[in-house]
């Protein structure tokens, strides 16, 4: 009978623990059906190679489905999202570079083994404890127990088949989860063929953007920069008296700046899709698409400026290893953290501090003009820590090691991240630097004939904005002609550094900027200053 009860509530726990992480309740659900129909019914059958393969069979099966669970509630975790099986498996790579960036490559590999140990030590002791040399008799008051358990658990689980949940607190797992992923994978299959198609018929071709001829724009995300930062009470205090000073500072400078809210693709990480959705004008939200695009030569705004004249150019300083992308994109120029010379230390997972990147982006990348040039920012990445100060005179920054001091400066991420308001006071504080800095540089290197725009990649994790956020992001565009700026007005965006925040949920999808960029500048100049 012991063995009976530990094998049943080993594997009820094991079933039911990840949704414990994913729907952030200990003890709901409670129980598993289907741990109660395997653990009486394998342990009834005798001792032949049948009961053996079988008790293999189901319970790699079991235990796979609680994999695809703690990888729900991890992907739900980090993007806001459910685990598509399709397109998430290549996201585990991802996820072990962020972990070699934050705890080093002996920590996250360990970490990763201890995973895979822990894992396989589960269910080869769950294994063990299904396959006893004698199996229970029926005749027994143990195999009775075990028959009446299997019968009960039957009738309830048909019954929660069929939507009628007996009782509070069970649920079936395996049956729920293995449907689940396969609906996603028919799902998503017949949308890979229809996005593959409209890449094959309905290619958007590159097009002049005459209204911009002869001017440098430069595209910059800062990481993790969205709406919550500025309408959330908690981030909020931190980011709009920067903001309010940013804009008087503009002013003061006779630059002028309109902001608005776009609709990122994805939240919490995979910034990347972000830029091809900006760059491409398709909504690119998984890792699929991203590949397709990439694949099928599509146009972007690389091409769109290549036809109008400029040089193309991408400073991507958390790009340490090889980026074939950039060159399925067709940048003129690639500068990634190689091709950078800093000399300072890395920051946790951040390669060089924003204020280094953007100076060193001033003082030796834009020489050329004009230009397009697309930035990624990264010092609001997490984990957050260290906070850097703002240098107001530029001119000490030089190589980057006037940054060796804070390379220890702070709490480790391995405690800031024990307690959940100390991460949320750290992303303020990381966006705030990562914001002012951007609105530093836009009054050095901005003039009459630079359209700067600044926007948030995605939206920070659920951990930060709750799960219920809008996916929008702030979008501040910087001109010193005022002109440049009227067609934004027109989509709806406000003079200021501060968007409206009514209606964030009706924000424009980050896909159309290229769109309104072709539509409003893919005329002639005059026609462009000459509008209403």
């Amino acid at each position: 009978m012991l063995r009976f009860l530990i094998t049943l509530f080993a594997l009820n726990l094991v079933l039911v623990a990840p949704l414990w992480w994913r729907f952030g309740e200990v003890g709901s659900p409670l129980i598993a059906w289907e741990a109660w129909l395997v653990v009486p019914a394998i342990l009834l059958m005798r001792p032949r190679s049948l009961r053996r393969w079988l008790a293999w069979l189901v319970l790699g099966w079991l235990m796979l489905v609680s994999i695809a669970n703690l990888g729900d509630a991890a992907t739900h975790t980090a993007f806001g999202r459910s685990l598509n099986l399709y397109l998430d498996v290549p996201l585990v790579r991802s996820i072990y570079h962020l972990l070699v960036g934050n705890v080093g490559q002996l920590a996250a590999t360990l970490l990763f083994l201890l995973g895979g140990i822990a894992l396989l030590g589960i269910w080869w002791g769950i294994l063990r404890l299904l396959l006893p040399a004698i199996p229970l008799s029926w005749r027994r008051l143990t195999g009775m127990f075990a028959i009446g358990v299997l019968s009960v658990a039957g009738l309830f689980a048909v019954l929660e088949v069929n939507g009628q949940r007996m009782v509070p607190k069970s649920t079936l797992p395996i049956v729920n989860t293995t449907r689940f992923q396969w609906e996603q994978i028919v799902a998503t299959h017949r949308a890979k063929e229809a996005f593959t198609n409209q890449l094959e018929n309905a290619p958007t071709a590159p097009r002049p953007l005459p209204g911009l001829e002869g001017r440098n724009v430069l595209l910059t995300f800062i990481e993790s920069y969205g709406v919550s930062a500025i309408d959330n009470p908690r981030y909020s205090s931190v980011i709009l008296p920067t903001l309010a000073n940013m804009q008087q500072r503009l002013e003061e400078r006779d630059l002028h700046v309109v902001s608005g809210l776009m609709e990122a693709p994805i939240r919490g990480g995979q910034s990347w899709l972000a830029h091809a959705t900006t760059l491409s004008g398709r909504w690119i939200d998984n890792q699929l698409w991203y590949r397709l695009m990439l694949d099928s030569n599509h146009s972007t705004l690389i091409d769109d400026f290549s036809a109008t004249g400029q040089r193309t150019l991408t400073v991507m300083p958390a790009i340490t290893m090889a980026w074939p992308e950039g060159v399925a994109y067709g940048f003129d120029d690639i500068v990634a953290a190689k091709d950078i010379p800093y000399a300072g230390p890395p920051l946790n997972w951040v390669t060089m501090p924003d204020q280094f990147v953007l100076d060193y982006t001033q003082r030796h990348l834009l020489e050329e003009s004009p230009v397009f040039a697309q930035l990624a920012l990264i010092s609001s990445h997490a984990p957050w820590t260290p906070i850097l100060p703002v240098l107001e005179n530029w001119s000490m920054i030089g190589d980057g090691s006037i940054f060796n001091p804070w390379e220890k400066a702070g709490d480790p991420p391995e405690v800031i991240w024990q307690d959940i308001e100390r991460i949320r006071d750290h992303y303020a504080w990381s966006v705030d630097y990562s914001v002012k800095v951007a609105g530093r540089w836009a009054e050095r290197v901005v003039d009459d004939n630079t359209l700067l725009i600044v926007l948030g990649d995605h939206q920070a994790a659920p951990l930060i904005t709750g799960d219920n956020a809008s996916a929008a992001v702030p979008v501040h565009v910087i001109s010193g002609d005022p002109t440049l700026l009227e067609p934004f007005k027109v989509r709806g965006f406000i003079d200021g550094t501060l968007p409206s925040l009514a209606h964030p949920e009706k924000a424009a999808k980050m896909s159309q900027l290229r769109h309104w960029l072709q539509e409003d500048f893919g005329t002639s100049a005059s026609d462009i200053r000459a509008a209403p």
